[in-house]
């Protein structure tokens, strides 16, 4: 468990990228890891895996809202370490001088009252603004992207991904910079992975392989001209048949148990 310091980061202007892998269970990103299918994410995510953590929400909406109110998915167990980001809390709780503490109704309007520039990299709908609930989230940054082919369906949907981010990331250096990308591979459908329909256990974990090589680009990209806070975790995770569940929306493992990482690159 790396201890980050996210309140001395973020005040003195560190950039930061925050990567969900939408859907993505523990499970998968663990043996998927340990198979070496993902070089990328190993040399990345510290000691070389993934967290086991627990999310706060069960699909996309109420998982992104917690994580932007200051709710990333927790250890199981009793003692946790300093969150990375929190909302000003009442006055007769104790904060962890790490913690960067924010006075305002969310993170991304925190990180504004500190200079930064929020840009979000939409994946899956709920990042669309095709709907209005799909434009919740969106609303939250400053400026925000989203086309058709970031969407799952898309088999090269990473990469068209990592390229908008870079060239988003390389305009107006001038301020520090929040970049959030919804990684859309690893939600459903992602059977064309393995040149099937049916969505499973295996073709998420060959999703994850993937999208590995093209995160590793976006990390490269990023971090050439300058320290990175970088956090990465899935949202939620899917169940495809276990105890008969199907999906996400519900409390099962498959679902809460979610990969986590955090490091300074």
């Amino acid at each position: 468990m790396t201890m980050i310091d996210a309140a001395s980061l973020i005040t003195s202007g560190t950039n930061i990228l925050f990567v969900t892998l939408d859907s993505l269970r523990y499970d998968v990103a663990r043996a998927t890891m340990h198979a070496g299918q993902t070089p990328r994410l190993a040399g990345l995510v510290p000691g070389g895996q993934w967290e086991d953590r627990r999310t706060p929400g069960t699909f996309t909406l109420p998982a992104h809202m917690a994580f932007f109110s200051g709710f990333l998915p927790k250890l199981p167990q009793p003692q946790q370490p300093p969150r990375l980001w929190e909302c000003r809390p009442p006055a007769f709780k104790v904060v962890d001088p790490r913690t960067f503490v924010f006075d305002a109704p969310n993170l991304l309007v925190g990180l504004g009252q500190y200079g930064y520039r929020t840009v979000c990299i939409g994946g899956v709908t709920y990042f669309s603004r095709e709907t209005p609930l799909g434009s919740v989230l969106p609303d939250m940054f400053d400026e925000d992207f989203w086309r058709p082919e970031f969407c799952s369906p898309e088999p090269d949907s990473t990469r068209f991904q990592v390229e908008h981010a870079l060239d988003v990331a390389g305009a107006r250096a001038d301020r520090p910079l929040f970049l959030f990308v919804n990684v859309s591979a690893t939600h459903v459908p992602h059977g064309h992975y393995l040149g099937d329909s049916s969505d499973s256990w295996q073709s998420q974990a060959a999703a994850l392989a993937y999208a590995d090589e093209h995160l590793g680009h976006l990390v490269d990209g990023l971090t050439r001209d300058g320290r990175w806070l970088v956090i990465m975790c899935a949202d939620h995770g899917d169940a495809f048949g276990e105890d008969g569940y199907h999906g996400r929306g519900i409390i099962h493992p498959t679902v809460t148990n979610v990969p986590f990482a955090c490091t300074v690159v």
